[in-house]
This record gives C-alpha cells, sequence and structure tokens, in this order.
C-alpha cells in the first residue's frame, strides 16, 4: 500500500458545531461541508480530521452509534506552553494539565464537544537518565 494522504474520522452528533469547534482552536480549513460530513485540512495537503454524522448509513452498522471513548488523536506543535495558554484562555476543556514527561514530550491533553480526545505535544530532549535506562544512551 502507498499513502497518498490521511485521515481520522469521528462520529458526532452536530456536524456544524463540531466543524466549528475544531476550526476555532486549531485553525483547521474546512475542505467540505455537508450536513452529515466535514473534512478538515490539518494544515499539509492529504491529511485530513473528518465527522460523520452519528448514525448516517455511510457507517457500517454495528459502528453508528458508538461513542468515542477511548479514541484520541495527537498534534505535534513548536510550543506547547503557549498552546495550553492559548486553548485555556478560549475555554477548551483541558483534562490533563501541562507536562513533562522523561521520555521526551512535553503535553497535556484537551477534550473536544464530543468528549474526543486531543494531545497536544512538543518534542523536548528525553533526560538521559531514561535514555539509558532504556538502552538509548
Amino acid at each position: 500500500m502507498q499513502v497518498k494522504g490521511f485521515g481520522g474520522g469521528i462520529l458526532v452528533d452536530d456536524i456544524a458545531e463540531t466543524t466549528r469547534w475544531w476550526q476555532r482552536h486549531f485553525g483547521l480549513t474546512v475542505t467540505v461541508e455537508l450536513d452529515w460530513f466535514s473534512s478538515l485540512n490539518l494544515g499539509v495537503p492529504g491529511y485530513e480530521m473528518s465527522f460523520i454524522q452519528r448514525g448516517h448509513e455511510s457507517t457500517p452498522e454495528p459502528w453508528r452509534s458508538q461513542e468515542v471513548a477511548g479514541s484520541m488523536a495527537g498534534f505535534v506543535v513548536e510550543d506547547a506552553a503557549a498552546e495550553y495558554e492559548r486553548l485555556r484562555s478560549e475555554g477548551v476543556k483541558i483534562v490533563k494539565e501541562l507536562v513533562d514527561e522523561v521520555y521526551g514530550q512535553r503535553h497535556f491533553f484537551v477534550e473536544d464537544l464530543n468528549g474526543f480526545l486531543i494531545d497536544i505535544i512538543e518534542v523536548i530532549p528525553p533526560s538521559p537518565e531514561w535514555l539509558a535506562a532504556n538502552g538509548l544512551a
């Protein structure tokens, strides 16, 4: 398989509200918006985040009514602390505070309107102790 792009899809109840939320807080560009489906570009051609109306016939029957529990996406950013402050000031629900991890991430988690978990990540140097303990130093 030769991948030409990537897209994640989330089943939601309100396409318009969800689309506006992701557009407003993450600056994504709407590429398609219908009453049952929307797709937003992640800033790189071929990489999209899509939203599908829960219960829509395009989704296989057993999955039409499932919630998003246990699902998440991550965005790698230049400055996680700045994004943390920006999203907090915009009233986005932060579900895990900003933290530096020994394995080389500064990150925090937010939740969208549908309970979808989003990890905002800045790559930082891992601790020398962690690298040594994991055979990477």
